[in-house]
């Protein structure tokens, strides 16, 4: 009886330390963020890091962030600090962070990075992304019901695939609604700055439009849309309490489950190295909730198109496609490859501006 009343304790003991050690795990692994803006932008950052909340509260793990760190070699002392706070795990949600976390990825082995955006890797990276262009197609439809001018106005960031291939897809939307509509680019070669990025939509509204879309990581565009009498739809998050009277919907991020999803499978040992590109199926990306402003008939085409999105009879970019110069670009029956989406650098038809 004895020996019996031992090997339960000792049983009992095994299996207290296990579940301690189950806990530490959680405990002890510390992840960090590394943002090109504010939190507080209302946009790109604001969405990662509420993805960053969500992973916390998931996996009780302990993060770390650091914000508005330009896009150069100062990221790489960032990602240093973060390795010496014990950072195992690294996210870095910009483009331009993309050579040098490759190399901070080679001085750190132990180190597991993910890159948002980009398209380097290794054995201790992986990048991701979302398919923005499906949710961005469906808000071009509620564009192109909208607009009296059949003028809409883009502020665009930076000429790069992602955002190329975000106007593209915008300004098919609009047309499959209105062939007569146009999308008019202006470029502010930033990602954050509220006064330039209003002050490029100011000067759409001037040119004639009356919706403003964008690509930037504040309301900038939208309030002057708002204070114009103009209309707008937003990017990255739901942005009606920043232009209620403008704003109409939204292409928007959701990163908690991937997040939680990759940094169980570090936990884990289950990592491997890849590159992540879902779309509306997998829930990182879709329209915000249509506000009042939008047309009435563009909830019932919203929905429709999204299914065709989700079960595959709607392709965005399948042939024929003409560039803005005129040129036949993608044959009739004809769709683009993924590797020839992120290499984009071409506007189609019905974009008023150039990939400069």
């Amino acid at each position: 009886m004895k020996k019996f009343i031992c090997i339960i304790l000792t049983l009992t003991l095994l299996v207290s330390l296990v579940g301690c050690n189950t806990t530490g795990q959680a405990e002890e692994t510390t992840v960090g963020f590394i943002y090109v803006g504010p939190i507080g932008d209302g946009g790109w950052s604001y969405a990662h890091d509420q993805g960053r909340q969500y992973l916390e509260q998931e996996l009780g793990v302990k993060t770390i962030y650091v914000e508005s760190v330009p896009e150069n070699q100062e990221v790489e002392q960032v990602i240093k600090d973060m390795v010496d706070q014990g950072a195992s795990i690294i996210f870095a949600t910009s483009f331009g962070y993309m050579n040098y976390v490759k190399d901070m990825a080679t001085e750190y082995p132990e180190v597991t990075f993910f890159h948002c955006s980009g398209y380097e890797s290794a054995e201790n990276m992986a990048n991701y992304f979302g398919r923005m262009y499906e949710p961005r197609y469906l808000s071009g439809k509620v564009a192109g019901l909208k607009t009296e001018t059949n003028k809409i106005g883009y502020v665009a960031a930076f000429p790069i695939p992602e955002v190329i291939r975000g106007i593209n897809a915008f300004t098919l939307g609009v047309q499959s609604v209105n062939p007569e509509a146009e999308v008019e680019v202006v470029w502010t070669s930033t990602w954050y700055d509220p006064a330039s990025e209003k002050e490029a939509a100011v000067a759409l509204l001037d040119n004639g439009s009356d919706v403003i879309a964008q690509h930037q990581d504040t309301a900038g565009p939208q309030q002057a849309a708002e204070e114009r009498g103009a209309f707008s739809i937003g990017y990255n998050t739901d942005m009606s309490a920043m232009a209620p009277e403008a704003y109409m919907t939204a292409p928007v991020w959701n990163w908690g489950p991937y997040y939680v999803e990759q940094v169980k499978a570090v936990q884990e040992g289950t990592f491997e190295s890849h590159a992540y590109w879902g779309g509306m199926n997998e829930g990182v990306v879709e329209l915000a909730e249509l506000t009042e402003l939008a047309p009435t008939e563009a909830k019932d085409i919203i929905t429709e198109a999204t299914e065709s999105i989700k079960d595959g009879s709607l392709t965005i970019f399948e042939g024929p496609l003409k560039d803005n110069s005129g040129e036949l670009r993608v044959e009739e029956g004809v769709t683009l490859t993924d590797e020839e989406l992120l290499g984009m650098n071409w506007f189609v038809e019905g974009v008023i501006g150039k990939v400069e």
